[in-house]
């Protein structure tokens, strides 16, 4: 059991509101299932990859269709890239207006710990990354943003693989940080990676971009309640809006946060009001989640993690190269690191305390977890150096690398402390007067709202 904090006492990472603790655990039971197969799709690329057909794979990935009249005759692992990712992009888009329109994050107390520990948790990556490889060159340095985004899919089917019940404080606390990392990533890849920008493709971009959000904020209750008009109207108008960013040399996955940015997330006075039900923000989450975890983001991670290893000798020639040594770093030191030091400063200094139910080796262990950077560090490594080129498979294989040392450290560290995890648990969920709303969130008015 754990002892309240004093009265008047500031705590940081508290358990949060009952309907977040629903909402989070039945999003994260979504991401076990993304993230196996994730972790299904990249075995099979590399077994692929290095298998006697590896010819017909990377001939599959780099075979081009499409309409060179309108810029898209691209291979397809860019369509998997530059496409599909734009479906991950939108929901965390809709995600993240949710968290603060909606959700705990609306209050600036809770949403400055996490906001801060993912600015900290991409800052200090980055750094680590520039120090490693400045002695390097300009080509290895563009490679500097690929160890700063968390893949929550990933990390989630860790937690399902080691069976840790981790807190409701943490999960959301991990979960949140994913988002604003994949939100900071995409704003990176705008305003670092795009190239030759074309300003009519993006004006022009706005029109639909546009009709979107006003029919989106105008027609909500249409939209939710006919599942065929979203497909007809909001879905066409969203592909145009991608095409003409991805003309305008700006990477195409920003239209997809753009898109999630403008669909409203509470229903309107008109529409019932808040009470009266989801609104399209969640509707459009339900029918999109499924599509995203389920074969976009497996099908990206298919065709960007295949790459050959060159057995051992390959292996260990690629540890030689101080950008897969500067990427490997980055994940498993740097970003704990930042985390923790974000969060330990912030703590301090606003004379808070960690809720009485964690330890510091608990946000350690979270922080960890955070190291394991996968779909968008591949693809910011796609973006950084040419395909096929000596920097850009060794990245791959720093990033497959990292991301599997933190995903073991940070279950060592976390299936230590399950025990505890267990009792606070238990916590949670008992309900003893059986009205369906665990005892704990009733004996705290700030967790019911």
């Amino acid at each position: 059991m754990t002892t309240p904090a004093p009265p008047g006492q500031k705590t940081i990472l508290g358990r949060g509101s009952y309907p977040e603790f629903l909402r989070i655990n039945e999003l994260l039971r979504k991401e076990t299932v993304g993230g196996i197969l994730l972790l299904v799709a990249t075995v099979a690329a590399l077994v692929w990859a290095n298998s006697p057909a590896a010819d017909s794979y990377f001939a599959i990935r780099d075979f081009e269709v499409g309409v060179e009249a309108l810029h898209l005759n691209l291979s397809i692992g860019h369509w998997a890239s530059d496409g599909l990712l734009a479906i991950f992009f939108f929901l965390t888009g809709l995600e993240l207006k949710r968290e603060f329109v909606a959700g705990d994050l609306r209050s600036p107390a809770r949403a400055i710990v996490p906001i801060a520990a993912a600015f900290g948790g991409v800052a200090v990556p980055a750094l680590i990354f520039v120090i490693i490889t400045l002695s390097a060159g300009p080509a290895a340095l563009r490679g500097w943003a690929i160890p700063t985004a968390t893949d929550i899919a990933f990390a989630v089917a860790v937690l399902a693989v080691i069976s840790s019940h981790l807190p409701s404080a943490l999960r959301i606390f991990i979960l949140t940080l994913a988002v604003m990392d994949d939100l900071i990533a995409i704003a990176i890849i705008a305003f670092f990676y795009s190239s030759d920008v074309q300003v009519p493709y993006l004006l022009w971009m706005l029109l639909p971009l546009g009709a979107f959000a006003f029919l989106s904020h105008k027609f909500p209750k249409f939209f939710a309640q006919h599942h065929l008009a979203a497909w007809v109207i909001l879905l066409p108008l969203g592909i145009v809006t991608w095409a003409l960013m991805h003309s305008s040399g700006v990477h195409a996955t920003v239209a997809g946060v753009l898109l999630g940015f403008m669909v409203p997330v509470l229903r309107s006075k008109k529409n019932g009001g808040p009470d009266a039900g989801p609104g399209l923000a969640e509707q459009l989450e339900h029918r999109f989640r499924p599509l995203s975890t389920g074969f976009a983001v497996p099908v990206f991670a298919f065709f960007a993690a295949g790459v050959a290893l060159g057995g051992w000798e390959g292996i260990s020639r690629t540890f030689t190269d101080s950008v897969a040594i500067g990427i490997a770093a980055a994940l498993v030191i740097g970003k704990p690191l930042g985390i923790m030091l974000t969060t330990w400063v912030l703590t301090k200094s606003t004379k808070a305390s960690l809720d009485p139910s964690l330890k510091w080796i608990d946000v350690l262990g979270v922080a960890v977890l955070a190291g394991v950077g996968f779909t968008v560090s591949l693809l910011v490594n796609d973006l950084s150096f040419t395909l096929g080129s000596e920097h850009h498979d060794h990245a791959k294989v720093a990033v497959l690398a990292g991301s599997l040392v933190s995903a073991l450290l940070a279950a060592v560290l976390l299936r230590a402390r399950n025990r505890h995890y267990r009792q606070v648990e238990e916590l949670e969920t008992a309900d003893a007067d059986h009205d369906g709303v665990p005892d704990v969130y009733q004996q705290d008015p700030r967790t019911t709202s």
